[in-house]
């Protein structure tokens, strides 16, 4: 059987046994979106009530350490079942959907969510699943399981970023081999696009990036959201460089207060909102205040393309 009737088969077996996903896949198709215009960049609002459960994670290390690891092999409920991936992996039907097809693949064993030594497997993901965007979300840029390494994938043609990047190219950095860096015209997002046909220099180009990034004080890794996915014939990567976990609107108190924790989807342009009234009062205002908060700013992004440079 091949890849795509393989995960074609695990999410009917998985919808027509399991009830809780069933219902959230089933909801979906009635959760409410509207479109918006960002500096002439498409985004999208999703009001997605199920998500609450990602959206308001904590992430601290106190409550990480008191539950249960929902993504370790012993925790998942009974009815869920994977199929293997490489020799450390299983893939999910991810139970709290926002794509019409939503997977999750975490490692066997766990460990902490760090994307260096694993970006090959990422790419290796979107090989063997063709028909989906791949993605990253950084131990503070998202991911609600940050103690547990674990990639997402979700069905192609879902995301805006996916038809605009091309349109959106403002520059190339640098070439190694058969990769290539550019950098985008989407401010206040600022994403760099890795493109490459073959897998070990798309890895060396991306330890460059990675090594060209800051990081924080106190930070096991760079910040930053990743998507990839394959795209004639080769491997398309958008790496969003991040300077802040959550926007400062995330806590505020009152009508100010809009419960956004952005990750790789919402740089997508599918921005989650999992309450009806942050849904309701979003504006392009607000998701372009929220990205120039979480991203890099202009000048912080010159200096990263810089040093980019400086190293190759």
């Amino acid at each position: 059987m091949d890849t795509k009737l393989k995960i074609e088969k695990l999410f009917s077996d998985q919808l027509s046994s399991w009830e809780l996903a069933k219902n959230n896949y089933t909801a979906l198709s009635r959760v409410k979106v509207k479109e918006l215009d960002v500096n002439g960049t498409h985004y999208k609002v999703q009001f997605n009530p199920a998500r609450i459960v990602s959206s308001a994670a904590k992430v601290d290390t106190k409550s990480i350490q008191e539950r249960k690891c929902f993504l370790c092999p012993a925790n998942l409920p009974a009815v869920q079942r994977g199929l293997p991936f490489k020799e450390n992996y299983q893939i999910l039907v991810n139970p709290f959907p926002i794509f019409p097809k939503h997977l999750t693949v975490p490692a066997l064993e766990h460990v902490d969510q760090r994307i260096k030594n694993r970006f090959g497997d990422m790419l290796d993901l979107a090989t063997y699943a063709q028909d989906y965007v791949v993605f990253y979300n950084g131990p503070k840029c998202g991911a609600s399981a940050p103690d547990h390494v674990h990639f997402q994938a979700g069905n192609k043609g879902f995301l805006p970023l996916e038809q605009e990047w091309k349109n959106k190219k403002a520059g190339k950095i640098v070439t190694y081999q058969t990769a290539t860096l550019s950098y985008l015209d989407d401010a206040p997002r600022n994403t760099l696009v890795l493109e490459a046909t073959n897998r070990e220099d798309a890895i060396i180009l991306f330890n460059v990036v990675y090594n060209a990034m800051e990081q924080k004080p106190g930070e096991e890794e760079p910040m930053m959201n990743l998507l990839t996915w394959v795209e004639g014939g080769q491997w398309v990567v958008c790496i969003f460089p991040r300077s802040k976990h959550r926007p400062s609107c995330y806590t505020a108190e009152g009508d100010a207060n809009i419960l956004i924790s952005p990750a790789s989807v919402d740089m997508g342009g599918v921005f989650i909102t999992p309450l009806e009234k942050d849904f309701e009062k979003l504006t392009a205002t607000d998701i372009a205040a929220i990205l120039g908060e979480v991203c890099l700013s202009t000048d912080e992004f010159y200096k990263l393309r810089q040093r980019i440079k400086e190293q190759l």
